[in-house]
C-alpha cells in the first residue's frame, strides 16, 4: 500500500517549441517506433505529437532510443491494431524547448472525466443494461496568488488571449511526471475576501489524459 502527497509538486507551461518535424511511419510496437528523417531530437526530449491516431494525437510525450531516422516514443504502447490501425499514425512533431513554473498556487481541484454510458432494456429483458461510451471533457482548477510579476502568469495570461494549447508538465515530489495537453484560461479578476490571499483562477481544458513517467 502506497499514499502519495501532492506537497512540493511543480506545475509548468512549456514557453517555447522548435519547428514541426514529420512523422511519416509509426509501429504498432511497444513502445511504438517512428520514422523521422533529419528530426534532431535526442533522449529525454519532451516533444508534442500530432497523429492520425486519434489515441495518439495531442499527447505529450519523451523520446527514447533516437537514431538517424528513428524514435522510439517512451512508455506508449500501439500494438493493437484496433486501437491503432496500422500505417495510420502519421503526422507531425515538435520538441518542447522549454517549460515555465506556474508558481505560487494555493489550491487545486480537478473536473470531468466521468465515464458516460449508453443505457437500455431488450423487449424480452428484466433489467436494463449499459454499455460505456465516453468520458465527460475534463479540466484542473487551480487558485494562484494575484501576482502579476510572475513569469508564470504572464504566460498563462499569454496562453489565454491566443487560445493555442499547450503542453504542461506536473513534476510530483517523488520525480514522477505527468504530462498534459490543455488550452490555458486565466481569470483576470482577483478575489477579495478579508483576510484572504488574493487570488485568479487558472483552468486547464484538457485534450486527453495525461502521460505518465516513474521519473
Amino acid at each position: 500500500m502506497a499514499v502519495s502527497l501532492p506537497n512540493g509538486s511543480i506545475v509548468a507551461i512549456a514557453s517555447g517549441y522548435g519547428s514541426a518535424k514529420t512523422l511519416s511511419a509509426l509501429t504498432n510496437a511497444d513502445p511504438s517506433v517512428v520514422t523521422s528523417a533529419a528530426h534532431g531530437f535526442v533522449d529525454g526530449d519532451y516533444i508534442d505529437v500530432v497523429s492520425g491516431w486519434a489515441r495518439l494525437t495531442d499527447r505529450i510525450l519523451r523520446v527514447d532510443d533516437s537514431a538517424t531516422g528513428t524514435f522510439a516514443l517512451e512508455g506508449f504502447d500501439t500494438t493493437s491494431t484496433t486501437l491503432f490501425p496500422a500505417a495510420g499514425g502519421a503526422g507531425t512533431a515538435r520538441k518542447i524547448t522549454g517549460f515555465t513554473q506556474l508558481a505560487q498556487i494555493l489550491d487545486s481541484s480537478s473536473s470531468g472525466g466521468e465515464q458516460q454510458y449508453w443505457t437500455g432494456q431488450f423487449l424480452e429483458a428484466d433489467r436494463e443494461i449499459r454499455i460505456p461510451t465516453t468520458k465527460s471533457a475534463a479540466g484542473i482548477d487551480f487558485q494562484i496568488a494575484d501576482d502579476p510579476s510572475q513569469p508564470g502568469y504572464q504566460l498563462a495570461k499569454q496562453a489565454n488571449d491566443d487560445r493555442e494549447p499547450r503542453a504542461v508538465l506536473i513534476t510530483l515530489s517523488n520525480g514522477a511526471k505527468l504530462l498534459y495537453k490543455a488550452y490555458i484560461s486565466l481569470g483576470l479578476i482577483p478575489s477579495l475576501t478579508v483576510n484572504q490571499a488574493m487570488t485568479l483562477p487558472v483552468t486547464l481544458s484538457l485534450l486527453g489524459d495525461p502521460i505518465r513517467y516513474s521519473a
